[in-house]
This record gives C-alpha cells, structure tokens and sequence, in this order.
C-alpha cells in the first residue's frame, strides 16, 4: 500500500496576504480558493512540481499562525530558486553547504506569519519541480 504525502496545512492570519505570498512571491499554483460562508474559507496551493499542496484556511485550520517549522522544498538547483525568491521579494537567506554530498544545501526562508520553511538541493532526486 503507498501512502502518500498530499497536504500541509499552514497557519496564517491573513488569507489574503498568505495567498499573495505563496503564489505570487513563491509561485505555488492556486487549485482552489473556496469560501463556504462569512466563517470558513480554504485555500489549496501546489508547489511547482509537487504532488503534496498546502492549505490556508479560515475555519478549517488549527494552530497558531508561524507555528509551522520545518517544512522543506527539494529544487535541482539551490542558487536559481534563491535567485527567483530574492527577485519575487523573498527575504531568504545565504546558501548554507553542510557538506560537498548531493542533498548537503539549504537555503531558509520565512512566509509573513513566521512558518518557516527550508528549500534543499537535490540534482539527483529532483524531478523538474523548478521555481518557475
């Protein structure tokens, strides 16, 4: 039996803003944007790439907002999606080599409620999921 990963939820406080910043700054596609009523609302988004989506929601979502850490993105080369976040007004940081092997750099970034994210290169494992 597979089991796969299909959604993260992310706390935020603003929807809005969040999708902003996911789409726009990161270019995660929209699936859906839903409202159901003045009280619930669900966002779905998807990495380029990616067959796991996030969700923002309003009504749905538990947890405080930033509390989400941790969560990592795989791209086959670190220096172009750093470049592309810093040119989509991403504060991120400088690439950090853990060591020489296939899978040993990161780049960390934070959204606007403070989930943090780390983004890891992979050229072996990476499947054209590109920051587009």
């Amino acid at each position: 039996m597979d089991w796969t990963l299909e959604v993260i939820v992310v706390p935020v406080s603003d929807l809005d803003r969040a999708k902003h910043f996911y789409s726009e700054q990161l270019g995660f596609k929209v699936d859906h944007d839903t409202t159901f009523n003045e009280d619930t609302r669900v966002l779905q988004l998807t990495p380029p790439g990616s067959g796991c989506s996030i969700v923002l929601g309003k009504g749905i979502v538990k947890g405080e907002p930033g509390t989400l850490k941790g969560v990592q993105l795989v791209v086959s080369d670190l220096e172009k999606a750093r470049a592309q976040l810093i040119e989509r007004g991403v504060e991120v940081g400088e690439i950090v080599r853990m060591n020489e092997a296939d899978g040993g750099s990161f780049i960390f970034f934070d959204d606007p409620d403070g989930n943090s994210w780390a983004v890891q290169e992979i050229k072996a494992r990476a499947t054209g999921g590109e920051w587009k």
